[in-house]
Parts: structure tokens; sequence; C-alpha cells
């Protein structure tokens, strides 16, 4: 059993009968009464997300689950697949399985595939990538009070938000939960 202080972004509950993934949740304390968790979750069976309030004492089981290393191949208009590491097997699955991460997988990216009664259910894709930028506008100083940030176009095709001091051709640190810049890589 999880107290809701463990359910955190990618943790993989069961809920209403079968695997849910958290994708987003908010711990929320308000005066005199009790702690509360927000969360959207997502069925890793069909894919659909709904939102759920957790109340401050209520305890959630942890998915039953086992996990198999494999390799990123190659992606389709809407499917993945991936390489068994051990049995050299192709597995496919739909993007909608991984959701918005599916964008920052490049070829040869090592996964840990979820699965759920013997089903491959979803990738862990690792939480930070390190990713070429293909294209993006040269950075001008100019009156700017705080971090500024422009587009910019990675090697899978992703468009993160980067600082201006960013171009063409550097490796950047990408947090896929997010979508967001983390650091430049040298």
């Amino acid at each position: 059993m999880l107290n809701l202080a463990n359910i955190k972004v990618g943790t993989i509950i069961e809920f209403r009968g079968s695997p849910h993934e958290a994708i987003f949740v908010e711990h929320s304390k308000q005066g005199r009464g009790g702690a509360i968790l927000r969360t959207k979750l997502r069925n890793l069976e069909n894919g659909a997300t709904v939102e759920n309030t957790f109340k401050g004492a209520d305890k959630v089981e942890e998915a039953n689950l086992s996990y198999k290393k494999a390799q990123f191949l190659y992606k389709d208009s809407d499917k993945l697949f991936f390489m068994d590491n051990k049995t050299f097997d192709q597995i496919e699955l739909p993007k909608s399985a991984i959701g918005s991460q599916a964008e920052f997988l490049r070829e040869e990216t090592a996964v840990d595939l979820v699965i759920i009664n013997g089903k491959v259910a979803t990738a862990r894709i690792p939480i930070k990538i390190d990713l070429k930028v293909t294209y993006t506008e040269p950075g001008y100083k100019g009156n700017t009070q705080s971090a500024a940030f422009k587009p910019a176009t990675l090697e899978t095709g992703a468009q993160i938000q980067v600082p201006l001091f960013i171009s063409n051709g550097e490796l950047v640190r990408v947090d896929t939960r997010t979508g967001t810049y983390v650091e430049r890589v040298k």
C-alpha cells in the first residue's frame, strides 16, 4: 500500500480494478482541512485518462507489474517499435501508450517495458535525454529583465524552448516528463 505522499508522476497504481499511471500530481493542504491529492491518471489498458482527488488518509495499492529491458528502434505514424534486449523480439506499442514523452525518443534509446498480466502496457523512458538542436534562430541580447527563451527543434522533431545562447548543433539535456530544457551538454 502506498501513502498519498508516495504518489508521484509516473507511479503506477491499481485504481478501479485496472492499472493507472499518474501523469499529473498536485499535493494540497488548506487551513484546518486535511491534505488532498489531485491527480490525473492514465489507464494503461485502454489509454483513457481520468481525474481523481484522494483525501488525506487514503491509501492506494501499487499495481502488480514487471519490467523488461528493451531498446527503441523506430516510430511509425502512430506506433513505436522496440526490441527486447534478451530475445531480440520486436514489440509494437501505440504512441498513446507512452504519451507526450514519445516525441523525445531517438533510435537506440534504452527503455524499460512495463508488463502487466503478461502484456506490454507502456514503456518507461529515461527522465533526462541528451538531444541535438537541429534548428533554432540566432539569439540576440536585448532588453530582457529575466531569462529569455526561444523555440528550438530537436533531432527527434520535438520542439522546446531553450535559452538565447543555444545555437544549432549543440547538445541539450531535456526533461522528458515536462518537455523542458534542463542544461547545455558539453
